[in-house]
């Protein structure tokens, strides 16, 4: 299990989500590149379409890489399963790397729980569903809670449950929206977020660039997760938001040693100023004699 607080450099996710289709090879694609890049972590999402599907919605016609098909009936076709998820669980150990999932109902949870995960993400559509907050909360494992789409009132509450049964957690900053306007990432939310709860803040973007993700590790974004793609051409409402390989080897280059880059804050004399201090600041008073 991770520990929030003891990350030294930034914790770069890719997640999966449901880009993989489906598909347990573009999965395994994907988990390569997530190694590759340096990055540490690769994160699915579980669900039971049965339960969090909208009855609405369930029934709506859907035009798929697959036919045409009801809206559930596409959900249940993107979901991996118990077989599946022995298979990535065995796959990433093997590199290793870690791996892990939101969990999207009580139900699924609990098939997560089956899992040695690092920790569990709580979306941010479900950080108001209290039944599930208090059950991830009472397992002991660590929690990563997304903020999108939530007031600091209803992020009080989450974090005073969190925090009830002492579970250790980390929040994110994000904006729901997919792809979501620069005008929209309000990054300086960053800061407020971790001045309010005191906790270990990081940053969920959904924009098209990377730039918004190395100013977040600016402001103090400690994990940082982007839904990753092998090509944004791809189905599927996620992958145009997403990040390629090549720029997931970039994000990497861009937001490591940052806090090395910042340092203390403290103006003082810096050891390779102090090599030619006498040389330029002895030639400038010679200068004016």
């Amino acid at each position: 299990m991770i520990r929030f607080k003891d990350l030294k450099d930034v914790y770069l996710i890719g997640e999966i989500g449901i880009n993989h289709n489906g598909d347990l090879q573009i999965a395994k694609k994907l988990i390569d590149a997530v190694y590759a890049c340096g990055w540490k972590c690769v994160k699915f999402q579980k669900r039971n379409p049965d339960v969090c599907v909208p009855e609405s919605q369930k029934n709506t016609k859907r035009d798929t890489p697959w036919g045409m098909m009801t809206y559930l009936e596409y959900k249940k076709r993107t979901e991996f399963g118990r077989k599946e998820y022995d298979y990535i669980d065995k796959y990433c150990r093997e590199k290793p790397l870690n791996w892990t999932a939101s969990v999207w109902d009580l139900g699924s949870f609990k098939f997560m729980k089956k899992y040695d995960l690092p920790f569990i993400k709580l979306p941010s559509a479900k950080i108001n569903d209290m039944e599930l907050v208090e059950a991830v909360a009472k397992s002991g494992i660590p929690v990563l809670a997304s903020t999108g789409m939530s007031s600091l009132g209803e992020i009080d509450k989450l974090v005073s449950i969190l925090r009830k049964y002492s579970c250790e957690f980390a929040l994110m900053h994000t904006n729901s929206s997919y792809p979501t306007p620069l005008e929209e990432l309000n990054l300086n939310c960053i800061v407020t977020l971790r001045k309010r709860y005191d906790c270990v803040i990081g940053y969920s973007g959904h924009e098209y660039n990377v730039e918004p993700t190395v100013y977040a590790c600016v402001l103090g974004a400690k994990i940082i997760e982007r839904h990753i793609t092998l090509d944004h051409t791809m189905w599927g409402t996620d992958q145009s938001s997403s990040l390629e390989v090549g720029a997931m080897y970039l994000l990497n280059r861009r937001v490591q040693h940052i806090d090395m880059m910042l340092g203390s804050g403290i103006k003082k004399i810096s050891a390779s100023e102090r090599k030619i201090i006498n040389k330029l600041k002895h030639n400038l008073c010679e200068r004016r004699k």
